[in-house]
């Protein structure tokens, strides 16, 4: 999202973080919350690690060829997301804003492939989605153990 913001030089970085910590690590996230009988975390975190892995895939071998078609590729996983917020709705507010602002950022960034200058905007939206994520993170680590303090999530409105 950083290079998406144009904060940092996009390429560079971006392959080794989306192969690695997007990708794998999300995926064998995913496979472990299929084995705890997590339908929700089995798919989110299996899906959102195949996406990275694509994601640093069509980076490194240039595989999409225009914006159109990266675009077209964003829509697909903007349709994804929006399905995995229907999912959230009865959960938490830290879980509905993680993915809120995910379908947001994917809405914004799907437009700016097609031209219509909200790249840079969603790159920015991105930064704010990781750090809800990183802070829903932290929130479910420290309430899964005995820790000094805990997040509050909110409850669902």
């Amino acid at each position: 999202s950083a290079a998406n913001a144009k904060l940092i030089d996009g390429p560079t970085i971006v392959v080794g973080l989306a192969l690695f910590y997007g990708g794998l690590a999300q995926l064998l996230a995913g496979m472990w919350e299929f084995r705890t009988g997590n339908t929700f975390g089995a798919t989110a975190f299996s899906s959102y690690g195949a996406f990275w892995l694509a994601v640093a895939a069509t980076l490194q071998w240039n595989l999409i060829t225009s914006h159109e078609a990266f675009g077209y590729f964003l829509i697909g996983w903007t349709i994804f997301t929006g399905i995995m917020l229907l999912a959230t709705l009865k959960t938490n507010i830290a879980l509905i804003s993680l993915f809120a602002l995910l379908f947001i950022t994917f809405v914004l960034l799907a437009l700016g492939e097609f031209g219509f200058g909200t790249g840079v905007i969603g790159g920015y939206f991105g930064i704010a989605t990781a750090l809800v994520a990183w802070y829903t993170a932290m929130a479910g680590l420290l309430a899964s153990m005995p820790s000094a303090f805990t997040l509050p999530v909110g409850p669902r409105k």
